[in-house]
C-alpha cells in the first residue's frame, strides 16, 4: 500500500497581463453601463444600449433614450475621460519624480485651478467663463513652479516638488482671501473645489478630449524613457537619455491634461494617486503597461464613484470628490501599511 501523497497542492495559475487587462476592460464597460442605466429613473440595459447606438448613428431618439444620450451618457463619458486623465498623469508624475506620493496636482495645478475658478465666481463672471479661468490659473501655477525650480538648464526634482508646494500654498491663500470677501458665493466655489460632474455635457467632453488625447499620447510615447529614468539620472544620461528635456516634457504634458480635466470637473482627489499604485501591484512597473492600464482603471474608478455620488444620498447628490476621497484615502493607507509590513 503506497504512502499518501503529502506534497503541497500545485499553485493555481495566475492570469497573465492580457487576461487581467481584458477583465479590467470588461469591468469598466459594466461600470459605464450601470452608471448610464441607474439613476432617479432606472432604465433597462437594452434601452440604454439602443439609445447609445441611436445617438452614435444619428438616428431619432424617443422616450428614455433622450435621458440616456443627452443627460447621462455625456456625464459618464466626462467622468471616464477625467478619471483616465488623472490616473495617467499620476502614473507619469510618479515615474518622472521616482516618488510614489506624486500625484497630478503636485505642481500646484489644483490650487491654481481653484484660484482661477474662485476669481471668476467672485468677480461675477458668466458661469461659462469659470472653466477657462480655472485652466488659466492651473497653467499659471505650473509655469511659476517651473520658473522657480529651474537652475540654469536643469530642473532638479526636489526643487520642482518644493516649488510646486509653495506656489500651491500661495494660490490657496489667495483663494481663501477672495472667499472671505464674498461669503455668499462660497457654496458655488465649493461645488467646484470638491469635484462635480453634474454639469457634464457633450460640449465639455469635446472640449477636454483634444487636451487629453494630445497630452496623453505624448505621455504614452515617453513610457519607455520613463522606464530608463527609474535607473537613476546618471545611468539614464549614460544611456543617452536627455533627462531634463524628458522631465520638462512629462511635466508640461501632464499638467496640460490635468488642467483641462480639473477645469471642467473640479478638483477630484486620490484618483491620480491611488490608481497607479494599485495597477503597479497587479501589472508591474513597466510604464509601457502601467500608464495605459492606469488610464483605464482610473476612468472606471471615477465612473463608479460618480454613480455612488448620485445614488447614495438620493434625491440629493454628493460631490464626487468626497466619494473618491472616502474610497481612496483608506485604501491608500492600507497600501502604505501593507508595503511597510513587506519591507
Amino acid at each position: 500500500m503506497s504512502a499518501p501523497d503529502r506534497s503541497p497542492p500545485a499553485p493555481r495559475p495566475r492570469l497573465n497581463l492580457a487576461g487581467r487587462t481584458l477583465l479590467l476592460l470588461a469591468a469598466v464597460l459594466l461600470a459605464v453601463l450601470l452608471a448610464v442605466s441607474l439613476g432617479s429613473v432606472n432604465i433597462s440595459p437594452a434601452t440604454t444600449l439602443r439609445a447609445v447606438w441611436h445617438g452614435v448613428s444619428g438616428q431619432a431618439l424617443s422616450g428614455d433614450e433622450v435621458i440616456v444620450w443627452q443627460l447621462r451618457f455625456p456625464r459618464v463619458a466626462l467622468g471616464l475621460l477625467v478619471g483616465a486623465s488623472l490616473a495617467l498623469c499620476g502614473g507619469a508624475y510618479q515615474g518622472v519624480f521616482r516618488n510614489p506620493l506624486a500625484d497630478p496636482y503636485l505642481m500646484g495645478v489644483a490650487s491654481g485651478a481653484g484660484l482661477g475658478a474662485t476669481a471668476a465666481v467672485v468677480l461675477g463672471w458668466n458661469t461659462a467663463l469659470v472653466p477657462p479661468s480655472a485652466m488659466a490659473g492651473a497653467l499659471l501655477s505650473v509655469s511659476v513652479s517651473l520658473a522657480l525650480a529651474r537652475v540654469g538648464r536643469s530642473l532638479p526634482p526636489v526643487r520642482l516638488i518644493l516649488s510646486g508646494v509653495v506656489v500651491g500654498s500661495i494660490m490657496t491663500a489667495f483663494s481663501t482671501y477672495l472667499l472671505l470677501l464674498t461669503e455668499d458665493r462660497v457654496r458655488q466655489v465649493f461645488s467646484f473645489t470638491l469635484g462635480n460632474l453634474a454639469f457634464g455635457g457633450w460640449t465639455q467632453v469635446l472640449t477636454v478630449l483634444p487636451y487629453a488625447a494630445l497630452g496623453g499620447s505624448l505621455l504614452l510615447l515617453l513610457a519607455r524613457a520613463l522606464n530608463m529614468l527609474q535607473l537613476g539620472d546618471l545611468t539614464a544620461r549614460s544611456l543617452g537619455l536627455p533627462v531634463e528635456r524628458l522631465r520638462l516634457a512629462v511635466i508640461v504634458a501632464a499638467s496640460l491634461v490635468t488642467a483641462a480635466a480639473v477645469s471642467y470637473a473640479g478638483i477630484i482627489g486620490f484618483v491620480g494617486l491611488v490608481t497607479p499604485h494599485l495597477v503597479r501591484r497587479l501589472w508591474g512597473n513597466d510604464y509601457r503597461v502601467l500608464l495605459p492600464v492606469s488610464a483605464l482603471a482610473g476612468g472606471g474608478l471615477l465612473v463608479l464613484s460618480d454613480l455612488l455620488a448620485r445614488t447614495l444620498t438620493r434625491p440629493t447628490e454628493l460631490p464626487v470628490g468626497v466619494v473618491t476621497t472616502l474610497l481612496g484615502g483608506p485604501f491608500f493607507l492600507y497600501l502604505l501599511r501593507k508595503s511597510g509590513d513587506e519591507s
